[in-house]
């Protein structure tokens, strides 16, 4: 194939560990899209399945791969600013190991970017989908500045492997590796006072649901740490929250120790799903 990564205007990046049910349709994905100038860098976390051997394969199909190997497992935060720096795009784009985007997307998102100097970071709709990819339903995000900060104290403003991102803005700031998760939405908060928002009326990624995935595993941790990392906007970084916003913190720090994680990720899904608040 040839070889179209010799000047990237954007650098895909994502991190593997243990993903050889979902990657092969992950990275067909990216390099199917009718965008082509792109550089695709993956991280195999030290993985001890067979994504290793999966990755390799496609590498050596498309030249537009770079394969990077952990010798020990990092994480994802540390796997993501590793692939940062070696990042030659003007622009980051994410995607997930267990996730699908539409063959537009990167297109869409780099027309929008381009028309718009002024916003830092954007994302689109997701399909939110069972583990076979079969879409359950469509989670939609607010789209302009504006609302996205009205909101962005009661749920992530984006989809992360959904988003993409200046790479000027995201090497400045980067994942802060002390954070095992939520480390996406404690950067939106960095990265907001640099510049704008903006999200796609549109569904660009389809978000696989199963078993293993961090939603699904690691909501009791979450939960916590978006409790934090709100906090920690308003002290440091001079974002305001409502009176709403107050009393909504306030009642998920009472659920966190009351119901059952499960219940939780239930409700929170159910707001999301309909937009109650």
């Amino acid at each position: 194939m040839e070889n179209k990564s010799n000047n990237p205007f954007v650098s895909v990046i994502m991190s593997a560990h243990n993903a050889e049910k979902y990657a092969g349709q992950a990275i067909d994905s990216i390099l199917n899209q009718t965008y082509s100038k792109f550089e695709f860098i993956i991280v195999d976390d030290a993985s001890t399945d067979s994504t290793p051997r999966i990755l390799k394969d496609f590498k050596k199909k498309d030249k537009r791969i770079i394969l990077v190997q952990n010798k020990n497992n990092l994480g994802l935060t540390k796997s993501l600013n590793k692939a940062l720096k070696i990042a030659r795009g003007k622009y980051i784009i994410r995607i997930d190991a267990d996730d699908w985007a539409y063959p537009d997307r990167i297109k869409l998102q780099v027309d929008l970017m381009e028309r718009r100097p002024d916003v830092v970071v954007s994302g689109s709709y997701i399909e939110v989908c069972d583990k076979n990819l079969k879409t359950k339903y469509i989670r939609k995000y607010q789209l302009d500045d504006a609302s996205i900060r009205k909101h962005m104290f009661r749920y992530s403003p984006f989809a992360h492997p959904a988003t993409i991102w200046r790479v000027d803005v995201l090497r400045k700031e980067r994942y802060n590796e002390r954070l095992e998760v939520s480390q996406d939405y404690e950067l939106y908060f960095r990265v907001g006072v640099l510049g704008k928002f903006m999200n796609l009326d549109k569904p660009l990624l389809k978000l696989r649901m199963h078993d293993k995935s961090v939603s699904a595993t690691r909501n009791d941790l979450q939960s916590k740490a978006t409790v934090l990392i709100r906090l920690s906007a308003v002290l440091y970084f001079g974002y305001n929250m409502s009176k709403f916003d107050k009393l909504y913190n306030f009642l998920q720090q009472i659920f966190i120790g009351l119901l059952h994680v499960k219940l939780r990720f239930f409700l929170f899904n159910l707001l999301r799903r309909f937009d109650f608040y």
